[in-house]
């Protein structure tokens, strides 16, 4: 009996979940399931999905990223800003996103260059870019521009029988389907597996860690200020105080997606539907009525514990049988020659 491979048991694991609670929304409440519904959720968690892609790529390759929610704001609040100045939102939007892309460089060659833990490099920048809002602007500061009132209004992307889509969903949709290509048909792609799962192996095989690693980080910036974007475009307002907490619901989603923690095994499309997860249980509890929104990030932590929990308990059956199919491995555990060591 064949079993699926690791990279998609992850996958296959959110959407059962996912499923559940589309049917059981579907029973619960009216109108759970209906286009319009799922068109909102969508829309409300596309930048949350498009900062997730960039963060998808950086766990895969064996780091981490906490500054996504942090350039979210930084970027919103400096085009808001910009166009406050008398810019067009499409030149604002160039600025932020090249800032974004530049600073995940920089974490990147922090981490590279000079050995820093992932963790701490992107934990300053967290706190740097969310500091660099503050400066800009100490205060939500909203703005307004025909552009943005064509986005919001009459930006959408007809679809058979009547059905509309918001143009930051299919925007979304897109991103999801070139960082897919990028992670599985490019040679960056294969050296961002490649590092995450053996990293002293990938280098000896000739695989460019640095020049991979700073444009993985660099990546994750571009993706989180396009994110930033895509969440000014809908609130028309930059917030040095918005998406506070973002990091964490985008790596909650990319584990429960179906990514390791270590790297080297997962997919983008596992992350989109890990967001689509936090924003289903977003969605019941809003349509419950009577239940507080911090249930959200209970469901999500007790879903991001178990996802977690899966996975270890995978990676331990995966070493078992690996070990009971090759006694003879030098690299095995059981092998008696290693028990003597």
């Amino acid at each position: 009996m064949k079993t699926l491979p690791s990279q998609h048991r992850g996958i296959a694991a959110a959407l059962v979940v996912l499923i559940a609670m589309i049917v059981g929304g579907c029973v619960r409440f009216d109108h759970f399931g209906s286009f319009a519904n799922a068109s909102n959720v969508l829309g409300d968690y596309a930048f949350v999905c498009i900062a997730a892609c960039g963060a998808t790529l950086v766990i895969l390759g064996g780091g981490i990223d906490l500054s996504c929610g942090s350039v979210v704001a930084f970027t919103a609040l400096l085009e808001s800003k910009l166009i406050q100045a008398g810019w067009h939102p499409l030149s604002a939007a160039a600025v932020g996103i090249a800032l974004g892309a530049a600073f995940g460089a920089t974490m990147g060659v922090l981490v590279q260059y000079f050995s820093l833990p992932a963790f701490m490099v992107t934990l300053a920048g967290m706190f740097a870019a969310r500091s660099a809002a503050f400066l800009l602007h100490d205060s939500s500061l909203g703005v307004s521009h025909p552009f943005l009132t064509w986005v919001g209004s009459s930006a959408q992307l007809d679809l058979p029988g009547g059905f509309t889509l918001q143009l930051r969903t299919a925007l979304m949709v897109g991103i999801v389907i070139v960082v897919w290509l990028i992670a599985r048909s490019t040679r960056l792609g294969h050296a961002i597996y490649a590092i995450g799962g053996n990293e002293r192996s990938a280098a000896m095989m000739g695989v460019p860690v640095a020049r991979t690693r700073i444009a993985t980080y660099a990546l994750a910036g571009f993706f989180s200020a396009l994110a930033g974007t895509v969440y000014f475009w809908s609130k028309w307002a930059g917030d040095p105080n918005s998406a506070v907490g973002l990091e964490l619901a985008v790596i909650a989603s990319v584990v429960i997606g179906g990514t390791l923690l270590s790297g080297g095994v997962g997919s983008v499309l596992g992350t989109a539907v890990g967001v689509l997860i936090v924003g289903t249980i977003r969605t019941l509890i809003d349509f419950e009525g009577n239940l507080n929104a911090a249930w959200t990030s209970v469901a999500t932590g007790v879903l991001l514990l178990l996802f977690v929990t899966l996975q270890s308990g995978l990676s331990a059956v995966s070493a078992l049988c690996v070990s009971i199919t090759n006694p003879t491995n030098p690299t095995n555990p059981t092998n008696p020659t290693n028990l003597r060591r």
